[in-house]
């Protein structure tokens, strides 16, 4: 089972329209970045459950907030642009992010704006928005196969492990999550070389 497969067939044409709508994007762009992003948030997923305290704080998420009813309607979701009007933590975009992303989330979101041509903001409010669905499907998925600790890491870090063998720049998300989060990865993105960075936004 592949949960970026299952992720890119809830991005359909209308998901997409409505995305780079909220971020006032094209399409392309959009459709670009979000391939990323998805890629990067899985990453940090199959990272968090090699943590004990993190993988418990990430089950007891799933199980409270996380049943995969919000992919239901899309659509409504978008709408609200990553927003928790409603204080709901299944929607609550910025609060998954964190807690999904911790010190790094700084760190992501610049990778996404230099290797996706959207700005700081753009990215930001695009992670944010993407990040419920992820949840909603991970949830989902859990609760379908009744996965425990292990079936729910092993799903994650075999996604990711397939992803590297289709996508040879898929490294560089696994050394801007290890990145010392000090807001700044200036350094680790010269490294790397922007040609490379671009590929990861790019199918």
């Amino acid at each position: 089972m592949n949960l970026l497969d299952i992720l890119q067939s809830q991005m359909g044409d209308q998901v997409i329209e409505h995305l780079s709508k909220e971020i006032r994007a094209d399409k392309d762009t959009t459709k670009s970045a979000v391939d990323g992003a998805l890629a990067t948030m899985v990453s940090a997923l199959a990272k968090n459950v090699s943590n004990p305290q993190r993988a418990n704080s990430l089950m007891g998420a799933l199980d409270r907030d996380h049943d995969g009813s919000i992919l239901n309607d899309l659509a409504g979701l978008m709408m609200q642009g990553g927003r928790s009007q409603q204080q709901r933590r299944s929607t609550n975009g910025l609060g998954i992010l964190e807690h999904m992303l911790g010190g790094n989330t700084n760190n992501v979101v610049q990778m996404m704006s230099k290797g996706s041509g959207l700005d700081f903001l753009k990215s930001g409010k695009l992670l944010t928005m993407l990040a419920p669905i992820v949840m909603g499907v991970l949830g989902k998925t859990k609760k379908q196969q009744g996965l425990d600790l292990g079936g729910l890491a092993s799903i994650l870090s075999g996604t990711v492990q397939q992803a590297s063998r289709q996508r040879n720049d898929m490294g560089i998300i696994g050394k801007i999550l290890d990145a010392d989060g000090d807001g700044n990865i200036g350094d680790e993105i010269a490294g790397m070389g922007m040609k490379v960075l671009g590929n990861l936004f790019r199918k």
